[in-house]
């Protein structure tokens, strides 16, 4: 699946985006969607992630209460809300996709190697 990422932006500490990931042609009803990040200089680190169908969310500890994940009820876009940003949240921002399974658990949709598509990134820049 081909996936389009943007929203990205400049932001003062303490404001509010929200990321877009669109899927060329096909729905997300039968992924699991992930939102990654990678800061300069560091790895590319997990975010969020929603499950199959929209059903489940799980947020990084670093997020969690201040970015939620969700999607709209065509299952064509999944979004990232970020709010209270903080400086440290700089980054570019990465949607991704696999096909879910029942089986996966939830610690490897927090790792890279568990998707196989994934949006060209988009930059989010928080100002102190």
């Amino acid at each position: 699946v081909q996936l389009q990422a943007s929203g990205g932006g400049l932001v003062q500490a303490g404001g509010s985006l929200r990321l877009s990931c669109a899927a060329s042609g096909r729905t997300f009803s039968t992924y699991d969607m992930g939102w990654f990040r990678q800061a300069p200089g560091k790895e590319r680190e997990f975010v969020a992630v929603i499950r199959r169908s929209f059903g489940g969310t799980y947020c990084a500890t670093s997020v969690k209460g201040r970015f939620t994940i969700f999607g709209d009820n065509a299952k064509t876009t999944v979004y990232l809300q970020m709010n209270s940003l903080k400086p440290e949240d700089t980054a570019v921002y990465y949607c991704a996709a696999r096909t879910s399974s029942s089986r996966t658990i939830l610690s490897e949709l927090q790792t890279n190697r568990a998707y196989d598509s994934w949006g060209q990134g988009t930059q989010v820049t928080v100002s102190s």
